[in-house]
Parts: C-alpha cells; structure tokens; sequence
C-alpha cells in the first residue's frame, strides 16, 4: 500500500515537474531585448494597473486633508481591477507580471487604507492590523502553493481542492461582488469621519434619525466584507494544507530513493 502511494506521488511530481521552466538569467534577458511590438511591460492592461498605482498614491496624499479628491482616486482605481483583466483576455495579454502586479496593487492599496484607518479608529487598530496580516498571508500562501503545485494562476481553484475558493475565484461576478464591497465597507468607515449630515431617515425610525450615508453603507456591506475575510481564512487554510501535502510527497519520495 505504502509502495502504491509512493508511486501515486512520483507521477504526481513529475507532472508538476512537467510544466516548462525559464531560467531566470534567460528570463531577464528576454525581459531586456523585449521590442516595442511585444513588449509585456505595454500591454494594455499592465498600463492599466500603472494608473492604478498612480491614483492610489493620488488617494493617499489627499487621504488626511481632502476626503472627496481621495475618495475619487480610491474609487476610480478599484473600478480598473475590473477592466485590466478584461482587457487582458479581450487583447490576448494576459501574463505573469500583469496577474501579480494587479494581486500587488490590490494588497498594498487597501493595507495603506487600514493603516489610515487605524489611526482614526485606534480602538479598532489591533482588528485593522489583522485584517492586513490576513489578507497578505492567505493570498502569498495561496500564491506559493499554487507555484509548488505547477498551477499557471492562483485563480485556477478546482471544485474538489475548495468548492468555496473555486465559486469564488471561477465566478467574476462573485468576484468582484465580493471585492467591491469589501472595499466599499473600509471606504464608507474613512467618510464617517468627515460626513455628519443625517440622510433624514428619521421619520421612519427614531433609531435611524442620525443616521449617515457613509454610516448606512458601511452597515450594508460589513456583511461582504466579514464573508470576504472569511473566504481569506478559507484560503489561508487551504494553502497551508496543500504547501503540508507537497511536503510529505516529496519526504515519502526521498525515502523511496533511499531503498
């Protein structure tokens, strides 16, 4: 039985032993004698994650003094998460860079929110903190795991592995649903601190009468972004697992070697 598994796992590495590898001198010279006709760093849509980056860095210098400007830039530039990656399978380029770059941007874009977040909320500044230790290490697990196990993008989750990351990552709209309001929620919490003007719902309940628009959406997408984190876990998890598998496939494979 031990003899069987053994070989089940031999099969099993060398197919993700199969999958072709650049070297790395190779890939930076590549990288260097690229031409304008094909270029990878002027796609379209890697273009589209440089604005990105711009208006982030746009919404962070306007994050403490002007609430609208910042909020613009945040907003316009979590919008283009959606568009890059249409634009990438519309004009044929997708890549590598491109997939990390936007997984890079996403990651530091809302981080550098929490960390604003936690200053105007420093009761809450431990559960901010987390969140961002959270979200980096279940998607750099799951970024490894995926690397180890021969995939060609961390989005390709199957049913069998998670059926929770697959409907989450194999659906766009569930997607970006998810993305969309989580981000949403963090930005509703920046606006409170800046937005007192009730909406007036008062007349239907005395409950209600102090009631914000960035303290009603906040309370609408807290449920999206509590799954979204959720899901996070689920992911966290699930690497660990895999990257735990991987490893006693290849100590049963040592051991066989040394009979």
């Amino acid at each position: 039985m031990a003899k069987n598994t053994s070989s089940t796992n031999s099969r099993k590495m060398r197919r993700r032993g199969s999958i072709d590898v650049v070297d790395a001198k190779v890939a930076v010279d590549l990288a260097t004698a690229q031409t304008y006709s094909e270029n990878v760093f002027l796609f379209v849509p890697n273009i589209i994650g440089y604005t990105r980056i711009l208006l982030a860095g746009v919404s962070l210098y306007f994050m403490s003094t002007h609430p609208k400007y910042c909020t613009l830039a945040y907003v316009i530039s979590c919008l283009l998460d959606a568009v890059d990656g249409q634009a990438a399978r519309a004009l044929g380029q997708t890549s590598k860079f491109g997939a990390v770059l936007d997984m890079v941007t996403d990651r530091c874009t809302t981080s550098c929110l929490l960390c604003y977040l936690s200053s105007a909320y420093p009761a809450y500044a431990i559960v901010f903190q987390s969140l961002i230790a959270l979200d980096f290490s279940s998607h750099y697990m799951h970024m490894y795991s995926s690397l180890v196990t021969g995939s060609r993008s961390h989005k390709l989750v199957t049913s069998d592995v998670s059926r929770i990351l697959w409907y989450y990552y194999n659906d766009s709209r569930t997607l970006f649903f998810m993305c969309a309001g989580n981000e949403l929620f963090f930005v509703s919490l920046y606006l409170v601190k800046s937005i007192n003007s009730p909406i007036g719902l008062g007349v239907y309940s005395h409950y209600l009468a102090g009631l914000t628009y960035p303290e009603l959406i906040a309370y609408l997408s807290f449920p999206v972004c509590l799954g979204k984190n959720i899901i996070n876990l689920v992911q966290l998890w699930k690497a660990s697992k895999i990257l735990v598998g991987v490893d006693l496939a290849e100590r049963a494979i040592a051991r066989e070697a040394k009979k």
